[in-house]
């Protein structure tokens, strides 16, 4: 296959699509292993944000790999552990600590199926299709968390949290397979460092290029509401449906948010168009102002009609995904190409401490609020979803200031 056609694109995507599944399968189930592990929305929330943790963790040392390696090696080389790990979690996750740790060992291996793949982008696609090119890998992150929401609501028909889990795991073997077949004829490019530059100094390289942190601390402000979002909104729309009485309220809640991943997909796509065609600082300060918004809003919106609800919660998680590919678009061109990879490692480690403290918030926030006895009261879920666009305030301040900058 011929690197930067759309062919080729498009397989990478796919890649990516179905390595992403795993990222939400535990949001799937939270509902479910909640009750029978009897953990409160803290706990509930520290084990996702293990996860968070592990694949911050994961992020930061494969930008330093891709570097060295190239992106390719990177991507095809830990896409081992990526489809392996998932099976120790399914087989033995047996209540909080050994779900606490396991996900964060998944997460820790999750890694290079990201970072290398904004490289590879960036290597192989031309400047004038950059942008849309991030926006449909990261439209494919989205479609894998909907097919994931889908197949393990579909397999809790029939068994339970474990099951649902097992048949999302099998997804990122495929991912694998897909990215040996797609890469096979793309060349590995490992970019030269001026002479006598080290790895390793290519990170203060990062922390004094004014211009890629101001992109590095958006993206961190944009991780923590995103991350939260995704955490938390099946929790969210089981309890809208709870307080509606619906009796089979966590699986009908998983297809709903299933279809708001499908809005996700739709603003990924617009949101990388609009960033080659109208500016990329303008497409971000745009959507992070809009769900900004909603942010602060969408709790205290539980007793509306579910439809109303649903459409909603589908323009959040649209407004919350349509600037995620521009801060990647922005970040390349930011920084000289010998040391992308680190400074993605830098974003990821700062980005994604956000996203590991953002979900233990929120759910430390529903505790305090009394969430935990009434999950359908919306003063709780109001004060929850407000922690995450407290949390993301600064972000478009620190996109203005790079729209001077550049």
């Amino acid at each position: 296959m011929i690197p930067g056609t759309s062919a080729w694109l498009a397989a990478l995507c796919a890649s990516r699509v179905l390595a992403a599944t795993w990222f939400v399968a535990y949001s799937a189930v939270l509902p479910l292993t909640q009750a029978q592990w009897n953990l409160s929305g803290k706990e509930a929330g520290l084990i996702q944000s293990a996860f968070h943790l592990g694949y911050l963790t994961s992020l930061f040392i494969v930008g330093f790999i891709a570097d060295q390696f190239g992106a390719r090696r990177a991507y095809i080389t830990t896409g081992i552990a990526a489809c392996a790990s998932p099976w120790a979690f399914v087989l033995l996750a047996d209540g909080f600590w050994s779900a606490f740790w396991l996900h964060a060992f998944t997460g820790l291996c999750q890694g290079g199926t990201y970072t290398p793949a904004l490289a590879l982008i960036n290597d192989n696609i031309e400047r004038s299709r950059r942008g849309r090119a991030m926006g449909f890998l990261i439209a494919g992150s989205s479609a894998g968390y909907a097919i994931c929401l889908g197949v393990a609501g579909l397999a809790l028909q029939f068994t339970g949290w474990r099951g649902a889990l097992a048949a999302v795991a099998c997804l990122p073997v495929l991912s694998w397979l897909t990215g040996l077949a797609v890469l096979r004829g793309t060349p590995n490019v490992v970019h030269p460092r001026p002479g006598g530059e080290s790895l390793l100094a290519s990170l203060p390289a990062v922390f004094r290029n004014r211009k890629g942190m101001l992109s590095i601390w958006a993206y961190s402000f944009h991780n923590w509401e995103l991350l939260g979002i995704w955490a938390w909104l099946p929790a969210f729309l089981t309890a809208a449906l709870l307080a509606h009485g619906s009796s089979a309220a966590a699986t009908l809640a998983l297809m709903f948010a299933a279809l708001t991943y499908v809005a996700n997909i739709a603003g990924s796509i617009i949101g990388g168009t609009m960033a080659d065609r109208w500016g990329r600082t303008q497409t971000i300060l745009l959507w992070s102002s809009v769900s900004l918004a909603l942010s602060f809003c969408i709790g205290w919106f539980i007793v509306l009609p579910v439809a109303l609800l649903v459409a909603l919660a589908c323009l959040y998680n649209f407004a919350g995904i349509a600037d995620s590919s521009t801060h990647s678009t922005v970040l390349a061109e930011s920084v000289p190409p010998h040391y992308l990879g680190v400074a993605y490692a830098v974003r990821s480690g700062i980005g994604f401490g956000a996203g590991v403290v953002s979900p233990f918030v929120f759910g430390w926030a529903l505790d305090l609020a009394g969430g935990g006895k009434t999950s359908t009261d919306a003063v709780a879920w109001g004060v929850a979803w407000a922690t995450l666009g407290a949390g993301a305030l600064l972000g478009p301040l620190a996109t203005w200031k790079l729209q001077r900058a550049r």
